[in-house]
Formats: C-alpha cells, structure tokens, sequence
C-alpha cells in the first residue's frame, strides 16, 4: 500500500500549477517588481505531518515589531543568509529556529513555485517538507507568538475561503483570505497555500484517509 508520503510526493511529478492558481488568492492590487538588482531573496517551508488521523500544516504568528509583516500569519521561513548555499538550506533552518522542528525528522520533498513579494521586493522560494510524526515544536518567542496548526481538510474547506476590504499602504483593497481558526492568512502567504492545496489535489487524494496513516 502506497503511503501518504508517496501519494503526496507524487504531485510534483508533473509541472507545477503556477501563478494561476496563486493569482486566486491575491490581492486585488498587487505592485510589479522594482528592479531586479533591488530584489532579495528568501525561502518559507510548508512542513506536511500525520496526528490524530488526519494530515496537518504549521503556520507561525509573527510577534509584533517595527515592521511590513508584524504581527502576520505565515509559513515558517526568512530570508537568504551567508552560508544556506540553497534555498532548500535557508528554508530549513529558519523553520528550526522558529518552529524547533528536528532536521533529521524532516524531508523536503517538492518546491513549489516562487513569489514576488512587492512590499518587500522579495522572491520568496516555497518548499513542502514531510515528518512522519507530529514534530516536538518549541516556537521562538523572540520572533512567534505562537503556533496555528492546521488540518488540510480544513485549508481545503471552502467555508475557509473569505473576502474583505483590507487598508494596505493607505488605500483599500480587496483581499482573499484563509480564515483559520479565526486567523487571517492573506497575501503572498495564502498564494502560496493556494498552490501547495492543488498539488495535493491532483495527487489524487485531499485528505489522505487514515488508512494512509
């Protein structure tokens, strides 16, 4: 019998979904890139992990600081530093430090397609990782708050889907978001959801039933 693992890494045996499917979840205005020379680089990891019968995902709460993302949900990660040597290197290491994942119980398994982030002038390089247990999380209060971890069938719910009218940079626009256990997940993060959630769709099967766990 085929395992969750395999079902799921079977999804990124074909050419990714793209910019398609991210653009579902934008926002209704989004800035083109400044300059190439400008642009930072930086990477986020979407950890996939069985408990209690069902798949689940980690999102962080950032701690509230002088900053563009303060106080936002997202993905583990952070930007490019001297001495990652890839991506991959970067967006682990900074979901150890954030999260206190083990390295030795993670695996990355398939990358996902890279996002502009405007306000930031980022790329951010997305990666889907696998535990083949719930990972003994020790969050860094100096950079989380806390937590938010989600089932896939409940990312998955339409219900969870939502719109609003959100003021960035001093104007209003209208904003897809993620509403999670009564979070918001917007922006570049909840493109990224979007994409990583059809993946796993054409694996052939969402939710993974607990015969696969």
């Amino acid at each position: 019998m085929e395992s969750w693992i395999g079902i799921l890494e079977s999804g990124f045996t074909r050419p990714l979904p793209g910019p398609a499917v991210q653009v579902r979840m934008a926002p209704s205005l989004r800035r083109p890139v400044v300059g190439d020379n400008l642009l930072k680089n930086g990477s986020v990891l979407i950890l996939v992990y069985p408990y209690n019968g069902s798949l689940y995902t980690v999102f962080i709460k950032r701690t509230v600081y002088d900053g563009i993302h303060s106080g936002q949900v997202s993905f583990p990660g952070g930007m490019y530093e001297a001495g990652d040597d890839t991506p991959e290197n970067t967006a682990l290491r900074e979901a150890i430090e954030e999260t206190g994942i083990s390295a030795k119980q993670t695996r990355i398994i398939g990358k996902l397609t890279s996002l502009h982030i405007p306000v930031s002038n980022t790329n951010v390089f997305p990666f889907v990782a696998v535990s083949q247990v719930r990972p003994e999380f020790r969050h860094d209060p100096a950079e989380v708050q806390y937590l938010i971890e989600a089932r896939l069938e409940e990312l998955a719910d339409p219900a969870t889907q939502c719109t609003k009218i959100m003021e960035v940079s001093g104007g209003n626009i209208e904003v897809p978001y993620y509403d999670i256990q009564g979070e918001t997940i917007w922006g570049a993060t909840a493109m990224i959801t979007s994409e990583f959630l059809e993946v796993v769709r054409r694996a052939g099967s969402l939710y993974f039933p607990t015969r696969f766990l």
